[in-house]
């Protein structure tokens, strides 16, 4: 797209632009939020509170709600249970992770690669 192109397509964004500005100048619902506001903004400062402070006293729960964003901490997926059997004496081992005290004996006895041989699961 050439330079004068772009430029009379975005002059016309433009005037789109301010024209719908000036619809919503006209439009009493806008007119009303805007009167709201600056009254707020003005009770506000004459009582030295913040949006926050106002918050906190409507609605106390506010501000003990997690966002979604942090109630999705872990996106790791739970680990999987691995059953390792004892050949020699029968005993079984339910284990998420390899910081068992009985799977420790037995590696420090036998051998880590033995011992995950083991692994049923």
């Amino acid at each position: 797209m050439s330079k004068l192109a772009e430029f009379r397509q975005l002059e016309r964004h433009l005037a789109d632009q301010l024209q719908a500005l000036e619809a919503l100048k006209g439009d009493a619902g806008l007119k009303k939020e805007i009167e709201f506001e600056s009254k707020l903004r003005a009770l506000l400062a004459e009582y030295g509170f913040s949006l926050a402070n106002v918050v906190s006293l409507l609605d106390p729960q506010a501000l003990r709600r997690v966002p979604a964003v942090e109630a999705k901490a872990s996106a790791r997926k739970p680990r999987q249970v691995k059953v390792y059997k004892n050949p020699h004496t029968g005993e079984v081992v339910e284990t998420k992770g390899g910081n068992h005290k009985t799977l420790k004996e037995w590696k420090a006895k036998h051998g880590s690669g033995t011992v995950e041989s083991w692994l049923t699961q």
